[in-house]
């Protein structure tokens, strides 16, 4: 079921909700520039064995709306929260990949996590993004060629070998953000750091990193796992920065292992 919720006039988020009747929920925050799909390999198994699988696409990306405001941590987790209680959703667990576990940190903090009872980080960018180099050549090249910086995002992404039909998809789901957003975004993960927020967060907290990830180093997994209170790091031997299919069949199963 796909439907949209207004977080602000005139600005719609698209929410992808699998099996609402599920006994358990989990809120998926994709990463950037991506949407929802990135998940599809999570939405394939975890509904069918009877959870609620919601995703959510951030303003900007994906089949949401793409103003031209609003692309920081503050709005962004907001976003969140108006989606959280409009769907009046309980004890969830909210799962975040790369910049959507930047967003998931966030909204912890700022909204005192808000009916999250479980927190999972997948090769989150935090407490710090892009370097400013790499941030700079990324914003570059999204200004003057956005498909050639997809294309490179998409080479550099996975360890394992991803075939010519999947790069494919995954670029495209890069595209469809709107050109302002991803450049947006590029500037917050450079300009802003989560340090203070960490000590914030309260629940159960597992954090998923690629040893191989060459977007976020693993070495900031091992910084959040040192300063989330009960937080438990489970490296991915065979994992760049996408641990959710890469080894999916592994990821399934710590996801459902870690809600219970």
């Amino acid at each position: 079921m796909g439907y949209f919720v207004t977080v602000e006039p005139g600005v719609n988020l698209y929410v992808e909700d699998i099996n609402p009747r599920g006994n358990k929920t989990i809120v998926f925050i994709h990463g950037w520039p991506l949407s929802h799909k990135q998940f599809e390999y999570q939405f394939n198994v975890l509904p069918a064995m009877g959870y609620r699988c919601i995703g959510i696409d951030w303003r900007g990306f994906g089949k949401s709306d793409k103003p031209m405001s609003g692309y920081n941590y503050d709005r962004l987790a907001d976003d969140i929260h108006t989606v959280v209680s409009a769907l009046q959703l309980e004890n969830f667990t909210l799962v975040g990949h790369s910049t959507g576990g930047a967003i998931g940190i966030h909204y912890m903090a700022r909204h005192n996590g808000y009916e999250v009872s479980k927190l999972v980080l997948i090769g989150a960018a935090a407490p710090i993004g892009f370097t400013k180099e790499t941030a700079n050549r990324l914003l570059t090249e999204t200004l003057n060629d956005r498909p050639k910086m997809m294309r490179e995002v998409t080479n550099t992404f996975f360890f394992q070998y991803i075939t010519g039909p999947f790069s494919d998809w995954f670029f495209q789901l890069g595209l469809e953000a709107a050109g302002w957003s991803t450049a947006a975004i590029i500037i917050l993960l450079r300009d802003e750091k989560l340090d203070a927020e960490l000590q914030k967060i309260l629940v159960p907290t597992l954090i998923i990193h690629g040893i191989h990830d060459k977007v976020i180093p693993f070495a900031q997994a091992q910084q959040l796992n040192q300063n989330i209170r009960n937080s438990q790091l489970i490296p991915f031997q065979y994992s760049g920065h996408g641990p959710f299919w890469e080894e999916r069949d592994k990821f399934n199963q710590l996801l459902i292992q870690f809600i219970g």
